[in-house]
C-alpha cells in the first residue's frame, strides 16, 4: 500500500481534484516518491512527494530537501486532522457543527475556527459578498449534506434510509456574512437563528497556507508545495524553473491530457470548477458553488476558473467569486492584479492579468 518509486517526471502541479499531478501522484496509496527532470542547463532537479487523502479530497506534500520530506508530511498530517475536527461541516463531533447547532447563542470557540471564520468574512467583504460563508443551509438544502469522499451524492447510500427530502430549490438570498458577529480577541461567535456556516472554500485554501508554512518549518530547508484538492500554496526555495503545476478543467485529467503546464516560483494557485463536486437531485444538476444572491448553484459562463495570487486564501476567493460573479470576473481580477486562467462553458480560454507563460511539461 505504501511505497517508494522514481519517475522521470517534473515538478508535481498537484491535481486529482484540481492539481493535475502527474503520473508519481496517480497512485495516492504511494506515498513517498521522487521525481527528477533535467532543468535550465541540463542540471538535475530532484523533489520528494507524498500523496494521501484527507478533508475529502487529495493531498500531496512535495519538498527540494529529501531529508525533509517525512517531517514535512507528519505536520502536515497532523495539521489536517485538526482542520478536520474543526472546520467539516460533515462531522457530527466538529466545532463548526457545534456552532452551528447553537445558533442563536454566544460561542467561544478555538482560535483555529475564529481564525477561519474571521478569514470567510474577509473573503466575504473583498469580494463584496460573492463569497459569503453563510451559504451552509443554502448548500444543505441543495443535498450537499455529506463529504464527497463517501460517494456520489444524490440517493441517499445503501444502509442509510430509504431516500432523501425531495429537493426543492427556492430563490432566496443567504442570510449574508454580516449576520455573523465575531470578537476576534475573546474569540465568541454569534450565529443569528437560521444561519449556517460552510468554510469550506476558504477553509481548505487557509489550511493550505498554514500547511505549506508548517511543513517548510518541519523540512527545515529547501522549499515545499502543498496541494489541499488543488487548493495550492508554497513556501521557502523553490526547484530550479520553479514548481511545475497542470492547470487543468477536468480533476480526472493524466498528466499528459488537456491543460496548461506552467510555473510558478512562490504564491499560490486555487482554481474553482463546476466540473468537481456535482451532483444530482430530482433530475436537476447541482454544484457547490452557491450564489449567495439566490442561494442557489450559480449560473456562470465559467466551467472552471484558476487564480495566482501570493497566498491561497486570496486566489481562493478570487477564483470563487469569478465564477460567482460571471461576465464582469474579469473586469474585476484584472482591476486587483490578479492573474488568472478562465474557462468557458463551451472550453475556450481567456485570461486576466500576467497570467504565466506556458512551459514545456518536464521530461
Amino acid at each position: 500500500q505504501r511505497g517508494s518509486e522514481r519517475h522521470e517526471r517534473g515538478d508535481c502541479g498537484a491535481n486529482r481534484e484540481r492539481d493535475g499531478c502527474p503520473d508519481c501522484c496517480s497512485d495516492h496509496g504511494a506515498d513517498r516518491q521522487q521525481q527528477k527532470r533535467r532543468g535550465d542547463h541540463g542540471r538535475l532537479v530532484v523533489v520528494s512527494i507524498k500523496s494521501w487523502r484527507a478533508l475529502g479530497t487529495s493531498v500531496h506534500v512535495i519538498t527540494t530537501h529529501p531529508k525533509g520530506l517525512e517531517p514535512a508530511a507528519a505536520a502536515v498530517e497532523k495539521l489536517l486532522t485538526r482542520v478536520d475536527l474543526t472546520c467539516s461541516r460533515f462531522r457530527p463531533d466538529s466545532e463548526l457543527t457545534y456552532l452551528n447547532s447553537h445558533a442563536g447563542e454566544s460561542v467561544q470557540v478555538s482560535w483555529l475556527l475564529s481564525m477561519a471564520i474571521g478569514v470567510a468574512m474577509r473573503a466575504a467583504r473583498m469580494t463584496n459578498g460573492a463569497v459569503d460563508p453563510t451559504v451552509g443551509k443554502a448548500l444543505r438544502l441543495a443535498g450537499y449534506d455529506r463529504d464527497f469522499s463517501r460517494g456520489p451524492l444524490g440517493p441517499a447510500p445503501e444502509g442509510e434510509g430509504k431516500g432523501v427530502t425531495p429537493l426543492v430549490l427556492t430563490v432566496e438570498a443567504v442570510p449574508g456574512w454580516q449576520m455573523v458577529r465575531l470578537d476576534p480577541l475573546s474569540r465568541s461567535v454569534f450565529l443569528p437563528e437560521g444561519v449556517e456556516l460552510d468554510l469550506g472554500s476558504t477553509g481548505k485554501a487557509l489550511a493550505a497556507d498554514i500547511a505549506a508554512s508548517t511543513a517548510r518549518n518541519a523540512a527545515g530547508a529547501g522549499g515545499v508545495l502543498v496541494s489541499l484538492g488543488g487548493d495550492i500554496s508554497t513556501a521557502g526555495t523553490p526547484p530550479l524553473g520553479g514548481w511545475e503545476v497542470l492547470v487543468a478543467d477536468d480533476s480526472e485529467t493524466p498528466p499528459d491530457g488537456e491543460g496548461e503546464n506552467i510555473a510558478i516560483t512562490r504564491g499560490a494557485l486555487a482554481t474553482s470548477s463546476t466540473t468537481v463536486r456535482r451532483w444530482t437531485r430530482d433530475g436537476v444538476a447541482l454544484h457547490h458553488i452557491i450564489d449567495p444572491r439566490t442561494g442557489q448553484p450559480a449560473r456562470s459562463p465559467w466551467r472552471t476558473v484558476t487564480v495566482a495570487a501570493s497566498n491561497c486564501v486570496d486566489a481562493n476567493m478570487a477564483a470563487t467569486a469569478a465564477i460567482v460573479d460571471g461576465e464582469e470576473a474579469i473586469e474585476w481580477l484584472s482591476a486587483r492584479g490578479l492573474p488568472a486562467r478562465l474557462v468557458a462553458n463551451d472550453g475556450t480560454v481567456q485570461t486576466a492579468g500576467r497570467w504565466p507563460a506556458h512551459v514545456k511539461p518536464a521530461a
